[in-house]
């Protein structure tokens, strides 16, 4: 092969390793090698991993199953891991980082026992690698993991401990509201909007299972661990309130027997415990001290020398986070999305039965303060509904985007409040007209949908500071 042939094949092979650069084999990490496996789950998916081990370690180790926070998996997902399936294997635990499921798990359903059988069938996996002592195995859970990994542990005794990382002991619906209520204070957002978007708009689409999973009620899965547990989070934690769910998690595990717990916060760590980058990105790097901190109580544990019953002083909190019960039936979403169709016939009728009396040229004047109600009464109902989707679909991992504010309220909040003023005032002008109206029928509907409508705005803040 001359010259000439060679340098084209060289640059071929360059061309050709660029273009098929995903799925071209990672480097091996420093002082980890990596084997790639797979599972199935119960209901038949065959889901990948990746094993990560130490490799200047011999004999058998003890062994970690890693349980995913929140999204919405696929092949590959793994890769969400990597930062701690490497921190942890260079500290002598052999690590399984699997793929998560995308088939039934979506913004509007999950099942966290479904989600616990797969993770017990990835930690079979694990338990069943030659380097790995199957009686020093266990499992940690980030965030959505907290509420997985106790389900599982519950399950069998073969995890024979179990990290919570950010887990939570509160329901999702709860979590979710201190969450949001937090990226609305990061955004400089005051007003009755912070009550409707956080709680009342979350709580409804948690009664119409649009937000899955959302009154998941953690505790009784915590009732039924008894493997030795490490609790962590971050002391600046937005996501999940730390101190409160320190507290209880400690209190659950106190009152159901187990004492074998630790809790422990990372300082200057927010939700995931990773460092950031200039501009706030999550970086692939722990947070200094939190991989040795799982590594040497994991190491303890595996060793017999169980650690004592130990909580850190708590982190302040800016916010407490409160309870969010289920709606009453007034609240639920079929009444509120029942509502809407009221609005809808209420409203929309004025302006229909008046286009059928002109065409059969039977037409009467309307009013001013009907005009009004029925622009308004259509307007803010599904103004509402469609501004607060938009709210819930383009969060950021720190702020809501509400748009423009004005006096810390957003400009479209504000002019939905002041349609719902008008709103109002022309029920009630209607109102003091009707015994003289001449075309009662309409103006009757119409006020039907206005005394509904006022206390529906009352109840979504629209008529509130």
């Amino acid at each position: 092969m001359n010259l000439i042939t060679k340098a084209l094949v060289a640059t071929a092979g360059a061309v050709l390793a660029v273009a098929l650069g995903p799925s071209v084999a990672l480097a091996e990490p420093a002082g980890v090698r990596t084997t790639d496996v797979s599972f199935r789950t119960a209901d038949g998916i065959t889901l990948g991993g990746t094993v990560f081990a130490p490799s200047e370690t011999s004999g058998k180790l003890p062994a970690m199953l890693l349980v995913h926070g929140s999204g919405t998996g696929g092949p590959g997902y793994r890769e969400q891991l990597r930062g701690e399936a490497e921190a942890f294997a260079r500290r002598g635990i052999v690590v399984l980082a699997p793929d998560k499921r995308e088939k039934d798990y979506t913004r509007f359903h999950r099942d966290f026992g479904q989600l616990a059988d797969d993770a017990l069938r990835a930690f079979a996996v694990l338990r069943a690698r030659p380097e790995v002592d199957p009686a020093k195995a266990g499992m940690w859970g980030l965030s959505e993991g907290g509420w997985v990994v106790p389900i599982a542990a519950a399950r069998t005794a073969n995890v024979k401990f179990v990290v919570l990382a950010a887990g939570s002991a509160m329901s999702p619906i709860r979590q979710q509201s201190w969450n949001v209520t937090n990226k609305m204070a990061n955004a400089g957002i005051n007003g009755s909007i912070t009550r409707s978007f956080p709680v009342t708009w979350h709580r409804m689409i948690s009664d119409a299972g649009m937000y899955g999973g959302g009154f998941h009620d953690p505790i009784p899965a915590l009732h039924g661990v008894r493997q030795p547990v490490l609790g962590l989070w971050g002391e600046r934690d937005t996501a999940i309130p730390p101190a409160q769910n320190a507290e209880l998690v400690a209190a659950i595990l106190r009152e159901s027997g187990n004492h074998q717990y630790v809790i422990r916060f990372v300082p200057n760590a927010e939700h995931a415990m990773h460092q950031r980058g200039p501009d706030g990105e999550r970086l692939p790097e722990l947070m200094p001290g939190y991989a040795d901190t799982v590594g040497a109580w994991v190491r303890d544990v595996t060793t017999g020398r169980v650690p004592a019953e130990h909580v850190d002083p708590l982190p302040a909190q800016d916010r407490t986070s409160v309870g969010v019960s289920r709606p009453a039936w007034w609240e639920s979403a079929p009444v509120q999305f029942g509502a809407l169709g009221v609005f809808l016939v209420a409203f929309g009728a004025y302006p229909l039965i008046a286009a059928v009396r002109r065409f059969r040229g039977r037409g009467l004047p309307g009013t001013w303060s009907a005009r009004v109600l029925t622009g308004t009464g259509l307007i803010v109902p599904l103004g509402m509904t469609g501004y607060l989707s938009a709210l819930m679909f383009t969060m950021t991992e720190y702020r809501v985007q509400a748009g423009s504010l004005l006096g810390n309220r957003p400009i479209i909040w504000l002019v939905l409040q002041a349609l719902a003023v008008a709103a109002t005032v022309a029920t009630l002008l209607l109102a003091r007209g009707w015994r003289n109206s001449a075309d009662r029928l309409r103006h009757s509907l119409l006020l039907a949908g206005g005394a509904l409508f006022v206390p529906w705005a009352i109840y979504w803040g629209l008529l509130l500071p």
